[in-house]
């Protein structure tokens, strides 16, 4: 099968919003009138952000999944993709699955794939998404203020545990691991809520390498600091509630990690003023998304852990970062 007939078999269909989609040399998009382009792009490379054996079906969904989470972070209804792909070989057992669960994904947003590239090489994929967000309306991580709260969305630490039992660094039971599994390998993006979060949150980022490394975007673009209650992050884990063994294979200190820089959860961290906590539940409830508060903004720089007595913590910096 050559280039342009695998493209027409597994990546081309027709677009309904897109004005031009696959099959020239550029596509071309119409944002509504009063509204602004978000752009964002992600790379995956083989055996840098999946193992080489992965399910062709979940790395489909996880390519554009982590995608999409940019656009939340932003707080941006998504229009289209491109999608740019190197192959060691054509394999139609694994363009299928691949190709079938991605734009399932793309259909569940109703987000468009309307052109690319492919060619011979090391797996690589790049897609580039494309979203609009009303004039002036954008989620940013420059808008903390002092006394925001500091919210994030569904759980984290799962995916980072799931990592460690692949790696073989720590034994899970076989039920647990599955689940685990599902959080790195097909994550959730919370377009809904980012979209429900318009107009209440201050500032938003999307946490893919660890929430104290992406939330200090968010207090660097801001000229702030930040204090988080790690008694209250420790619950954003899912896993702890198998409590039965929890507490006996993991340490404390693991746990911890796991949630402050483990990665690979794409949920939304952000911040929102006092007075809007029952707008921020409204929210929640709107995009069926669960949050919790884990902190505030400070004046002073600096990100600060404490305990439940208010004592300060060791700082848990191990975010990932591409080229540490």
């Amino acid at each position: 099968m050559g280039e342009f007939d695998l493209i027409a078999r597994y990546f081309t269909r027709p677009t309904a919003q897109a004005v031009l989609g696959v099959g020239d040399d550029c596509a071309l998009l119409q944002p509504a009138p009063g509204t602004q382009l978000a752009i964002s792009s992600d790379m995956l490379v083989e055996g840098r952000h999946f193992f080489a054996d992965v399910d062709p079906h979940t790395l489909g969904h996880k390519a554009l999944a982590v995608n999409l989470s940019d656009l939340a972070a932003c707080g941006a209804r998504p229009l289209a993709f491109t999608l740019a792909l190197a192959l060691p070989r054509v394999d139609e057992t694994w363009l299928a699955p691949f190709s079938r669960s991605m734009l399932a994904l793309a259909d569940m947003h109703g987000c468009e794939l309307v052109g690319g590239d492919t060619t011979r090489g090391p797996l690589n994929i790049c897609i580039t998404v494309f979203g609009e967000v009303p004039q002036g309306q954008a989620l940013l991580r420059s808008g903390a203020r002092a006394g925001d709260d500091i919210y994030v969305s569904g759980t984290l630490g799962d995916a980072r545990l799931a990592l460690d039992a692949i790696r073989g660094d720590l034994a899970l039971p076989a039920e647990l691991l599955q689940d685990l599994r599902h959080r790195l390998e097909q994550p959730t993006p919370r377009v809904a809520l980012g979209l429900a979060l318009r107009g209440v949150a201050s500032a938003a980022v999307d946490i893919s390498d660890g929430l104290t490394g992406d939330l200090g975007h968010i207090l660097k673009a801001s000229g702030l600091g930040a204090t988080i209650e790690t008694s209250v992050a420790m619950n954003l884990l899912a896993a702890r509630a198998h409590s039965a063994w929890a507490n006996e294979l993991i340490s404390h200190e693991k746990w911890l990690q796991c949630v402050l820089a483990g990665g690979d959860d794409y949920e939304l961290a952000f911040t929102a003023p006092v007075t809007a906590r029952d707008a921020v539940q409204l929210a929640s409830h709107y995009a069926q998304t669960p949050v919790t508060r884990i902190g505030q903004i400070d004046a002073a720089p600096g990100l600060r852990l404490i305990d439940a007595h208010g004592r300060e913590l060791r700082r848990q910096d191990a975010s990932f970062d591409h080229f540490a």
